[in-house]
């Protein structure tokens, strides 16, 4: 964890919102870290139903496996989750110390086993003290709900330089309805569930199944969409979990896709997924620029996400604006080797709202000063239209600077 914060941080925290059937305890087990919490443990209400995405990397960690043997089961009682130390490539000692973890918290809580979900991040190959759970689970337990939402995402920071938190209220059947979530993440980001872990609660009754396809559907546009530096992790995981405990006020549960009130959710849940995302772009290691790459005029929308992606991922892009540089011409490069149908002749860049190239060759009115005038901005808005078609698809990531290097060079030391 950095005590450098991102210049693009928030300026403030949302008030977080109450939400009841979930509680928060933090606790330093000393995972990796001293003299900061690296545990922390979320107890839900009984009934609570969960959905859950995780990382397509061929080489997942163990908590992922573990989460994913579970969520057939629908249900869930505890979230344990550590900073420090991924439990990734560590082979049966993993598996045992996932195993360990879920006893742990299932007899200091008289719950069942598969009713504890688990997630690790931090350094990949090092064995797991899953025993230093012991030590902590009583205090966690006997202090569940005295940690707030910011002490919850403070807790399973690793590079990090701030907590990342969010929220969202709707009204359902005339009563108030709370989406909040916690995320963490700033190196190893790229799509494919992009080291990222994300809790996301609701107060709604949620079937699971309903539960599951409105994460899903709404990953490809937040998690999935955003990258600071194209490495996908081995323990990526987003959960979504839905107490019920809205139905105590007269809210009806949602069993299906076609309830009327669907759409409602389906907006706040993306609003928060795509908040949540956005933060973990704008504490990229060393980021200092907030870029969204969007391309317009393509094939169809899958071909314009490759290639947003082929620029986002750009080290050739991302230090051009590291350095402040309109050179669009790596924008071009980076459309080239996308592989997907592209038109030189039709190609359109702008740089924020000063367009750089066109039909080809580099804008008549062309201006230096213009366009190094936006490059000079935290926030910077990288448009391609290929003039092919109707897909359009934007994608978000951060400039490559030197504190990258340095960073990711000490990262286990």
């Amino acid at each position: 964890m950095s005590t450098t914060v991102s210049p693009l941080a928030p300026t403030s925290y949302p008030d977080m919102p109450e939400l009841k059937g979930v509680k928060f305890a933090t606790a330093e087990a000393g995972i990796k870290y001293e003299g900061r919490t690296d545990v922390l443990l979320a107890t839900v209400a009984e009934g609570t139903s969960v959905a859950g995405v995780f990382t397509r990397s061929k080489c997942p960690s163990a908590p992922v496996d573990w989460c994913r043997s579970r969520l057939a089961g629908g249900t869930v009682r505890a979230l344990l989750v550590n900073s420090g130390n991924a439990n990734a490539f560590t082979g049966r000692k993993g598996m045992a110390a996932v195993k360990l973890s879920a006893e742990i918290v299932a007899g200091a809580l008289d719950v069942a086993e598969e009713d504890v979900f688990l997630a690790s991040t931090g350094v990949i190959g090092e064995p797991l003290p899953a025993e230093k759970f012991s030590v902590v689970v009583e205090g966690l337990k006997t202090s569940q709900g005295k940690a707030t939402w910011l002490d919850a995402a403070s807790a399973i920071m690793t590079t990090d330089t701030y907590p990342k938190v969010a929220t969202a209220s709707v009204d359902l059947d005339g009563k108030t309805i709370v989406i909040n979530g916690i995320a963490k993440g700033a190196g190893m980001i790229a799509p494919d569930m992009a080291t990222m872990l994300s809790f996301i609660f609701t107060d709604a009754a949620i079937a699971p199944d309903v539960l599951q396809a409105l994460l899903s559907d709404e990953t490809p546009g937040s998690f999935n969409a955003i990258t600071v530096d194209s490495d996908t992790s081995t323990s990526d995981t987003v959960l979504l979990f839905a107490t019920g405990a809205a139905t105590d006020s007269g809210v009806d549960p949602v069993t299906s896709l076609d309830d009327p009130r669907i759409g409602i959710l389906r907006t706040a849940l993306g609003d928060v997924m795509l908040d949540l995302s956005h933060q973990i772009v704008k504490d990229g290691e060393g980021a200092r620029k907030f870029v969204e790459v969007r391309v317009e005029g393509a094939k169809n929308e899958a071909s314009a996400k490759k290639i947003a992606l082929a620029i986002a991922n750009s080290p050739l892009v991302k230090t051009a604006i590291a350095g402040e540089d309109a050179n669009w011409g790596r924008v071009v490069m980076a459309v080239g080797k996308a592989g997907e149908p592209a038109d030189r002749d039709r190609l359109a860049i702008w740089f924020g709202d000063i367009r750089v190239a066109v039909e080809g060759e580099r804008d008549p009115d062309y201006s230096e000063e213009a366009a190094s005038e936006v490059m000079k901005c935290e926030e910077i808005l990288l448009r391609v239209d290929l003039g092919l078609g109707e897909g359009a698809a934007s994608v978000w990531t951060c400039d490559l600077t030197k504190e990258y290097v340095a960073i990711n060079g000490d990262y286990r030391s």
